[in-house]
């Protein structure tokens, strides 16, 4: 189980629910599962309006990322990562700052996530 924490001056409090271990499902249909206000439109990662900080809370590394094609343009064009950034991800598996909401899985690890 992973807790997902999930902050934004939209909601009254931090809000920390738990998404199962193994569940493909994306952060943003965990966020509609559970009534969080995270802005979409397409659905399908090419409109960026999903775009949201993740921030790995474990204490531990982080596991792998991968970045779809879809989030690279669509964040780069957005300006919220750099192609330096998409490079560095890419070497090292480790997160960007930014995520498509409904293009990132949900894995073994404590996230907090900004919108």
């Amino acid at each position: 189980m992973a807790n997902v924490t999930f902050s934004s001056n939209r909601i009254k409090k931090d809000v920390t629910v738990y998404a199962t271990a193994g569940d493909c499902s994306t952060l943003l249909a965990l966020a509609k599962t559970h009534k969080m206000p995270v802005d979409f439109e397409c659905e399908n990662g090419e409109c960026g309006s999903c775009a949201l900080q993740v921030t790995i809370l474990s204490g531990k590394e982080p596991m792998g990322v991968h970045l779809t094609e879809k989030e690279k343009s669509v964040l780069r064009l957005a300006g919220k990562i750099t192609k330096k950034q998409i490079e560095e991800c890419e070497i090292t598996d480790l997160p960007p700052p930014w995520r498509l909401a409904c293009q990132f899985i949900v894995r073994n690890e404590d996230i907090l996530v900004k919108f």
